[in-house]
Order: C-alpha cells, then sequence, then structure tokens
C-alpha cells in the first residue's frame, strides 16, 4: 500500500476534530442545528489552516447519507463521506481556481448548476483559489450566486480575500482562519508522533512548530521529512543537518559576543555560522527572532506567553536579555530588517553583514530619552555601551566642596523692594560659573537646559531667567519635575542668601516671526542642532551629530 503523508492521513474528519480553528468549527455546526446554513461561504488565512478541510468537513456534514437531514456529526462511513474525503464524490465537485479561471468554465459550472444531486441532497461546489478567477469568470458567477438553486452550496477558499471582487464577498458569509499557534502545532505534532510510535526529543518540536509559521501542514510536512530521515530518536540536531535551521547555541554565542563588544568574537561567531553551511539571509533571520525573544523578556518578564521556548532556553535568553536594554534590541532588530532587503540585492552580502553585526557591538549605548533624563537629572557619567548587570540606580555624585571660598553675599548690592532692576553685574558676569557649578551638582542634563539663558532681574528673593524665544522646550523642563527648586538650591548656595526662580522667555527680535521670509537648510539645521533635546541627548551619551534628515 502506498505511504500516506502525515498531513493527509492526520487530516480532520468532524467538526470536533479540527485543530486551531474551533470558534469557526463552532459556528458552522450552530448553523447546521439551528438550520442557518448559508448558501455560500467564503473561507480566507493563509495556506495549511484547514480551510479547503473544513469546506470538506461542511460539505460531509450536510450530504451523510446515514442521517435524514444534515448533521454535525457525519458518519465518515457511507458512500458520500468517503467519496467527499478522496475528492471523488459526483455531488461536491472541487475546482481548482488557478487552472479553471476562464469565463467559459464558469459559464459551465451554471449551466450545470441547475440539475440536481446525483444521490445527496446539496450539489456543492468547493473553488480553492478563487481569486484567481478573472473579472469576467466572476462577472459570470455573480448572478448564480445570488439567488442560486436550493439545492447548490458554494464554498470558496482563498489565501489572498483582498483579490476577490466586492460583488462576490458581499454575496458570501466570510470566515477568516488564523494563523495557528506554536503551541497547538507542537501538541499536535506530539500527539501524532506518540501515535506514529516515533521516539522524539522535547527539544525538537517547538523550533519545527516555530518554523511551520502557523500553517499545520507546514508543520507535518517539516516532521514527515525529519521522519524519513530513518534517525531514531529525532532530535534538534536534524534540524541543523537536513532543515538547514542555524544552530541555536551559536546564535546565542554571536548575540553574547555583541553584547560584550567583542569585535573579534564577532566576527568569529559569524564566520562559524557561515562555515554550517548557513546564508547570510538565514543568519540574519535568527538574529531577527532571537533578538525578538530578548525584547519580549526585557518588556514583560520571561513568564509569558509570548514566549516559545523551553525551560531551559528561557533561561539562558533570560541570562542574555539582562545585558541588552529595550531601546537597543528595538534599533537592532529594525536595522537588521532593513538590512536583510538590502543584502538580496547585494554583489557582497557577508561584507554587509560583518559590517552591520561589527556596528551593533561598537556602537554607542542606546537609551530612551525618559531613561537619559533621569541619568542626566541624577548626575550620572556619560555611558557607552557598557553590560547592564543590573537595574541599580547610578550614584549621585559628591557635592562639590567650597570650603575656603568666600560666601557670595557681599557682592550682591542691596535692593530696594519697590523696583524690578536688572540682575546685578556680578550675577550676570558669574552666570557662566554658576553654571559649571549647577553641572558638577545637578548633572549635564540640567546645565544643558539653561544653555543660552541668561538672568534678568532680581527682585526681593525672587530671581528671573530669561530663555532665548526658541527656548521654550528648555523653560518648560526647567519648570518640571522638581528641576527649578533643585537649580534655586544650588543658586541660594552660591549667592549666600535664599532665591526663588523665575522663567521666563526674552521677547523675538522685530522682524523674525511666522510671516517672516522662510528659513534656509543651514538655519534650520542650525537650530536643529540647537534644540534643547538634542543637546541633552548629545551631552547625555557624549555623542558627535554625524547628519541631519528632515522628514519631508
Amino acid at each position: 500500500m502506498a505511504y500516506t503523508v502525515l498531513a493527509r492521513k492526520y487530516r480532520s474528519q468532524t467538526f470536533d476534530d479540527v485543530v486551531g480553528q474551533e470558534p469557526i468549527s463552532k459556528t458552522l455546526k450552530n448553523a447546521i442545528e439551528t438550520g442557518r446554513v448559508a448558501h455560500a461561504y467564503l473561507f480566507t488565512g493563509t495556506r495549511g489552516v484547514g480551510k479547503t478541510t473544513l469546506a470538506r468537513i461542511l460539505a460531509k456534514a450536510l450530504n451523510c447519507l446515514e442521517a435524514k437531514e444534515p448533521t454535525t456529526t457525519p458518519c465518515l462511513k457511507c458512500g458520500s463521506c468517503v467519496a467527499i474525503n478522496t475528492g471523488e464524490d459526483i455531488d461536491v465537485i472541487e475546482i481548482d481556481g488557478a487552472s479553471n479561471n476562464r469565463v467559459d468554465e464558469i459559464r459551465e459550472l451554471r449551466e450545470n448548476a441547475i440539475y440536481r444531486p446525483a444521490r445527496a441532497r446539496y450539489k456543492i461546489y468547493i473553488i480553492d483559489e478563487v481569486h484567481m478567477l478573472t473579472t469576467a469568470a466572476f462577472n459570470a458567477l455573480l448572478k448564480t450566486l445570488e439567488e442560486p438553486p436550493e439545492h447548490v452550496k458554494f464554498i470558496f477558499a482563498t489565501t489572498e480575500p483582498n483579490k476577490v471582487i466586492a460583488t462576490i464577498q458581499s454575496r458570501c458569509q466570510r470566515f477568516d482562519f488564523a494563523n495557528i499557534s506554536p503551541k497547538v502545532i507542537a501538541q499536535q505534532l506530539k500527539t501524532i508522533l506518540r501515535k506514529e510510535e516515533i521516539a522524539f526529543e522535547e527539544d525538537l518540536i517547538l523550533p519545527v512548530a516555530r518554523m511551520a509559521n502557523g500553517s499545520m501542514r507546514d508543520a507535518l510536512s517539516l516532521l514527515d521529512r525529519l521522519i524519513s530521515t530513518g534517525v531514531q530518536p529525532l532530535t534538534a540536531q536534524l534540524l541543523e543537518d537536513f532543515l538547514g535551521r542555524p544552530n541555536a547555541e551559536r546564535i546565542h554565542r554571536l548575540i553574547e559576543r555583541i553584547a560584550e563588544r567583542d569585535a573579534a568574537g564577532t566576527l568569529t561567531a559569524i564566520e562559524d555560522l557561515v562555515c554550517t553551511g548557513l546564508g547570510e539571509i538565514q543568519i540574519v533571520d535568527a538574529v531577527i527572532e532571537s533578538m525578538r525573544d530578548l525584547l519580549v523578556i526585557r518588556s514583560v518578564g520571561i513568564e509569558t506567553d509570548l514566549l516559545i521556548l523551553t525551560a531551559d532556553q528561557k533561561e539562558k535568553a533570560a541570562a542574555l536579555a539582562r545585558r541588552f536594554d529595550a531601546a537597543a534590541l528595538i534599533y537592532n532588530i529594525t536595522a537588521l530588517e532593513r538590512l536583510r532587503w538590502t543584502i538580496k540585492n547585494s554583489d557582497t552580502p557577508r561584507a554587509l553583514l560583518d559590517a552591520s553585526l561589527l556596528r551593533f557591538a561598537l556602537s554607542e549605548h542606546f537609551m530612551n530619552v525618559d531613561e537619559l533624563m533621569d541619568r542626566a537629572q541624577g548626575g550620572a557619567p556619560a555611558v557607552k555601551k557598557k553590560l547592564l548587570t543590573d537595574d541599580r540606580p547610578a550614584p549621585k555624585p559628591a557635592p562639590v566642596s567650597r570650603e575656603g571660598q568666600p560666601p557670595r553675599a557681599e557682592r550682591l548690592p542691596l535692593l530696594d523692594e519697590g523696583k524690578a532692576p536688572a540682575a546685578p553685574a556680578n550675577l550676570v558676569e558669574d552666570w557662566p560659573e554658576i553654571l559649571e557649578t549647577i553641572r558638577a551638582k545637578l548633572g549635564n542634563g540640567t546645565a544643558g537646559l539653561l544653555n543660552g539663558s541668561t538672568p534678568r532681574e532680581l527682585k526681593g528673593d525672587t530671581l528671573v531667567i530669561d530663555f532665548p524665544p526658541t527656548g521654550g522646550m528648555q523653560k518648560h523642563m526647567c519648570e518640571s519635575n522638581g528641576r527649578s527648586d533643585q537649580i534655586a538650591s544650588v543658586l541660594s548656595e552660591h549667592l549666600g542668601r535664599t532665591v526663588r526662580l523665575k522663567f521666563d522667555l526674552a521677547p523675538a527680535p522685530a522682524g523674525e516671526g511666522s510671516s517672516g521670509p522662510a528659513k534656509s537648510n543651514v538655519q534650520r539645521r542650525y537650530e536643529i542642532a540647537n534644540d534643547p533635546a538634542v543637546k541633552i541627548v548629545l551631552v547625555g551619551l557624549d555623542a558627535t551629530i554625524t547628519g541631519i534628515e528632515e522628514d519631508q
């Protein structure tokens, strides 16, 4: 007897056997039980998720000869059920839309639809890949589809529903088949292997389920290939030897070298992967997949259903994830995705791969803006790409001792309460020195916010500080998160008296405004480079601008 592949041998036979599409199966069962079976259905979804399988199950349920009426539990033994399973039933016509897509063939279908079924209750047309029909063929089907004879049912299946014209879709009940989750696929693979009495290792199942990309048929086809090797028990090593899957340990080692900023180790790890026969695209895909797992761990923790890993793999991934932060992983994944498409059209893909992964290993540490501001406010030093081994906040710098320095109170003139005089000349003169004191005590971030500011007036114990007309963001950030009190504390200590702060914007010079002439590219780039937020990033990371790109 000829061998039957697993995808056919273990194809679901009844609604209760369906795996991964339970909501659709339940809906169709309810429709049969309540007598509300539509005259036309449109099943959509990726390959191998059960569209044709459910179409056959529905056909068996409607035409089972052992039941007096449509049933949710076909017998699977009568002539109709057996013939439908093999695709040979005279009343259930399966048509390949890719090879029967012309208008003449659809006209023939329409002419034959008027005749009653030979032995069953319904004449059922199952058209697979229906999106391949021509527009003329679709139009020829419209009238029959809208008002078919009572004995006719249509079931359409397609992987590209967007190509099915709207007038056809509006005449059908549409069901969207979801990709089957790797956990469900893995459980089904285990069940089948036990029924087949084939020994296997647990580490094999999850990688096969992930390689299937939501398709049960693809998963069973991969399993068939592994079984055909004749090796027992089936091991994860077979995935590398026969299916070309990258070695997980080697990928882990490569990402470790990137985390350690080890340039030589990164290149060596890439070479080890290439020597196993992998192409550059396969290596990029594997690194993206692994970094995605690290990103999930950094974002939501290790105890999440978003991770499809064994317990041992989770433990190793968690240890590696602590050496990255989410911002770095997000950048790496997006950069690798762009690299993937570039490599396809490159004559030197290996050089591009080496350069890109070395860039990750040697680049500055990536940090989100909130974390950067917190570190800058706390006075943490500029951060290079060191390993993030713990989450403790960086220590604040020790306060700068001013022992031996005379107090500054005697340099301030006495001011009348009824006036609003300009700031004392010595305060304006000492402003750069005061900013350095703020930098030493509050950090580069807070001092950077005061760049370009000037003390304007001192009235009583209130000191007014002006920002440039374009410094609205600087003013807002100085007023938020308690920075105003921190700056006032440093100024009070420096001046030898308690002062409160008020921040204001200096008026724009005459002739400047929104109605003025358009700014030149040089002016716009100058303003971008001097934006307070940009300055904070540059100071906090000790970075340099290499280029400026504006969104169009």
